[in-house]
């Protein structure tokens, strides 16, 4: 996955400007990743956007879903692909290959239609995902039905806010030029937006 970006187009602050309230979140995602991610210190600027961002993800997180985790990880890498983010294709990848157990689904997503790797359900789910990212697109009553045979309605309602968190999250990433922190090293040279949509824009930010 071709991951471009080097500077944001808005700069962190040092971190003795941020609010005392939020260096704990930084300390935190220095211990779980080794280094503070770029998002945040961005949304961190604003310190009353980070705390509603961080509140919102906290709930979208949650370890009780209802969701399979690997499922969760191909909506949330596919959106992150669509929006162009590549911070977040390259830590939601690194997730997903943890959950999977291999990078080969990672690999795969980009031909997701075409895959063996995926199953009907995931399927369902990315098709959802896509229609739901793509404002050239709409949310069928046809693709709710077919939602409706592998999720029930809290399920249904849990996956859209989790696509339209993902949607919100990466397109801030995407708008700022978050680069990539190198958590998850793949094959360079792919349109990360697949082959479908290679030729609609072949310059991403």
């Amino acid at each position: 996955m071709k991951c471009k970006g080097i500077t944001v187009r808005v700069s962190e602050k040092p971190l003795r400007r941020y609010p005392w309230y939020l260096r704990p979140f930084f300390r935190s995602q220095k211990r779980k990743y080794g280094q503070i991610l770029k998002p945040a210190l961005l949304w961190g600027r604003v310190p009353k956007l980070f705390m509603a961002v961080a509140t919102l993800y906290g709930v979208v997180d949650q370890r009780n879903s209802p969701l399979d985790p690997v499922l969760r990880s191909l909506v949330t890498v596919r959106v992150s692909q669509l929006n162009w983010c590549w911070f977040c294709v390259d830590i939601n990848s690194a997730t997903l290959a943890a959950r999977a157990g291999s990078t080969a689904k990672v690999e795969a997503l980009e031909g997701w239609r075409e895959s063996n790797l995926f199953d009907a359900k995931e399927k369902a789910a990315l098709e959802y995902a896509e229609a739901m990212t793509d404002s050239n697109r709409r949310v069928t009553d046809q693709l709710v039905s077919r939602l409706r045979e592998f999720f029930d309605e809290d399920g249904i309602v849990e996956l859209t806010g989790l696509i339209a968190f993902q949607n919100l999250s990466s397109k801030f990433n995407s708008a700022l030029d978050a680069p990539a922190q190198g958590f998850c090293h793949l094959p360079s040279g792919a349109d990360p937006r697949g082959p479908d949509t290679a030729d609609q824009n072949r310059d991403p930010p």
